[in-house]
C-alpha cells in the first residue's frame, strides 16, 4: 500500500514543472541565436528597402 497510484500520479505531477524548467533552460541559448537572427534579417531587409525607394526617388 506504501506506492499507490493516487501517490504515484501526485509524484509525477509535482515533477512536471521541474521537467519543463530543464527542456526550456537547455534550449534558451537556441531560442536566442533565432531571435538574434532573426532581427537582423528584418533590420537588413529594413534598410535595403529604405535604400530602393530612397534611390527610386532621388536616382
Amino acid at each position: 500500500m506504501h506506492d499507490s497510484r493516487l501517490r504515484r500520479f501526485a509524484h509525477r505531477l509535482c515533477r512536471t514543472p521541474n521537467r519543463l524548467l530543464r527542456w526550456a533552460a537547455a534550449r534558451r541559448r537556441a531560442a536566442i541565436g533565432l531571435m538574434l537572427r532573426g532581427i537582423c534579417y528584418g533590420t537588413g531587409t529594413g534598410l535595403v528597402s529604405l535604400f530602393v525607394y530612397w534611390f527610386q526617388r532621388h536616382g
